[in-house]
């Protein structure tokens, strides 16, 4: 299965070296691009995207207005940030927009390409010095002692699954660790992200910290 690409950068050399890099890839397919968050948003409309790689600093409006706004009106199109800024400002607030991913542009070409691969299947990607940010994020907050223990009323299974969801593990190969199908799966984590009144992958794996389900 091919997945089709929307590029959404101001610098035109930025988009052609992307371009050079994905279109190499047989399963990969650059539909699209755009210089500023208006392009971005009509570029969605015409080309229908799965994934789109978004830069922060865009002209007109930030990537992550523009990601809020296309998750909004999209929300089956998956974004992955892929900007120069590394700071727990912008990155906690593209992941609050809806984006799935957030790659540095600093990192290897072999990061981006699994970032897209993680995006397009559903799940998020999250570049490892980065994810310590969403870890030491949660341990800088207070939290009762008695917040750990109890999974506020999923079942065994429902608690299988969202320890694996936590831990960065596809619906696939959950299915295959729990023998179940991926459909089974997804019914899991829609009841589990339901639950627990949870809206993000972010936001599952902060609780799955609180509940001493993952370690920090």
């Amino acid at each position: 299965m091919t997945t089709r690409l929307l590029l959404v950068d101001d610098h035109a050399v930025v988009r052609s070296g992307l371009r050079m890099l994905l279109s190499s890839q047989r399963d990969m397919e650059i539909v699209g691009e755009a210089g500023t968050a208006a392009e971005a948003l009509k570029a969605v409309e015409e080309v229908k995207p799965d994934v789109i790689l978004m830069d922060i600093g865009l002209p007109d409006k930030s990537g992550i207005e523009a990601t809020r706004e296309i998750k909004g009106r999209f929300p089956n199109v998956a974004v992955v940030a892929l900007t120069i800024h590394e700071d727990e400002e912008y990155f906690f607030k593209m992941l609050d927009a809806g984006a799935s991913g957030y790659v540095p542009k600093r990192a290897a070409p072999e990061e981006l390409l699994s970032a897209i691969q993680v995006a397009a299947a559903g799940e998020v990607y999250l570049y490892p010095s980065l994810a310590k940010l969403l870890v030491r994020d949660y341990l800088s907050v207070d939290h009762p002692a008695d917040e750990k223990g109890g999974l506020d009323g999923l079942t065994d299974r429902e608690s299988e699954v969202l320890t694996h969801l936590a831990e960065g593990s596809s619906n696939d190969e959950i299915a295959k660790s729990l023998v179940i199908s991926p459909k089974t799966v997804e019914r899991h984590r829609e009841n589990i992200m339901k639950k627990l009144n949870l809206h993000s992958r972010a936001e599952l794996v902060r609780y799955a910290i609180r509940k001493g389900i993952i370690k920090a």
